[in-house]
């Protein structure tokens, strides 16, 4: 299928979520089999990101998984979306990326973002309080400094000398900051469409060359292909009610099935976050899909697309990614060509 968004570059963003009755270690080997399909389907890049304490999501660990990614993988690009700096040290980070863009030249990205943990007790257990990011920039210059030459006569090895692809992932000021510091933008519609244009047409207007030369915008949403709108809809339901409970609950639970969904007894508070929750995704069939991912890029001006999808049928996630690719343009790859 020809579509115009064949010259848009489509990567997938994957959190190792958890379903009912699966354990973490399986989750965590799900992602790598899905690195693998996604390579094998025409993915740019396959992100993995950093939560912790969560029951719900196994990948506590980015720059480690990362890792088992790409020697599961031959010539897919491997990053985080993102490691959260304010939890690590910027020194130890750079090394971190210095030893996998080492052992995988060419293939690394480093997504970066300022989430502190979701609860008080994660919180601390990290190491910091809530405020803590509010260094988020002085942690970003300490860790480009030690991309480049070193800080103080510290030295990142085996990290300078190379280039590693840095993305900035925007929240609150995000964009802004990107600008700032001549980094790429990763951005989502969280507050609707139309503020996340706002926000990119001023990280372009404002953007100043730094790390990198020119601005580039990826633009992470969620996308499910099916064989109609309805049984896409419904693929939804899991991470739409997950988002309910962690918000009325405290806590981020794992994946379970629409059927069990369907029998839930909500509260009015529930219900509302769960029908909030269910606005905002691209889904359907393939054609509508395109047309929707059209408008977006349209809008947006995006360079590249970051789809993330998270439901408990494992098979349909990865039929729908498959899909996508197709209707897209991808250029499918056989197994062959990585043996």
């Amino acid at each position: 299928m020809s579509t115009p968004l064949a010259a848009v570059r489509f990567s997938i963003l994957d959190r190792s979520r958890v379903r009912q009755g699966q354990s973490h270690p399986e989750a965590l080997r799900e992602t790598v089999e899905f690195a693998r399909l996604a390579e094998r389907w025409g993915y740019h890049r396959f992100w993995v990101s950093e939560h912790h304490s969560v029951p719900g999501v196994a990948g506590s660990a980015p720059t480690v998984l990362a890792a088992g990614v790409a020697a599961a993988t031959a010539h897919i690009r491997v990053g985080t979306g993102g490691v959260m700096l304010p939890n690590h040290q910027p020194l130890v980070v750079a090394e971190q990326f210095g030893v996998l863009e080492s052992l995988y030249p060419g293939r690394i990205d480093m997504g970066l973002g300022r989430s502190v943990g979701f609860t008080g007790g994660v919180r601390r257990a990290l190491g910091h309080g809530r405020g803590d990011a509010d260094d988020f920039d002085a942690q970003l210059t300490e860790l480009l400094d030690y991309l480049a030459t070193g800080r103080a006569g510290v030295h990142a090895w085996p990290t300078e000398g190379l280039r590693i692809p840095a993305f900035l992932l925007a929240v609150g000021s995000g964009a802004e900051r990107a600008a700032r510091f001549g980094l790429p933008l990763v951005i989502a519609p969280a507050a609707g469409t139309s503020a996340m244009v706002r926000s990119i047409e001023r990280y372009r207007d404002d953007f100043r060359p730094g790390y990198d030369a020119t601005p580039y915008v990826v633009v992470s949403t969620s996308a499910v292909v099916a064989d109609s709108t309805e049984q896409a809809h419904r693929l939804l339901l899991p991470e739409a009610w997950s988002a309910a409970w962690s918000r009325t609950r405290g806590e981020f639970p794992p994946l379970i099935s629409p059927e069990e969904i369907d029998r839930i007894a909500m509260t009015d508070k529930q219900r509302g976050i769960f029908t909030d929750s269910l606005r905002g995704h691209i889904h359907g069939t393939e054609e509508t899909v395109v047309a929707e991912l059209e408008a977006l890029v349209a809008r947006t001006g995006a360079d590249e697309i970051l789809v993330h999808t998270s439901t408990y049928d494992r098979t349909a996630r990865l039929e729908s990614h498959r899909r996508l690719a197709a209707a897209v343009g991808l250029t499918a790859r056989s197994p062959a060509v990585f043996a």
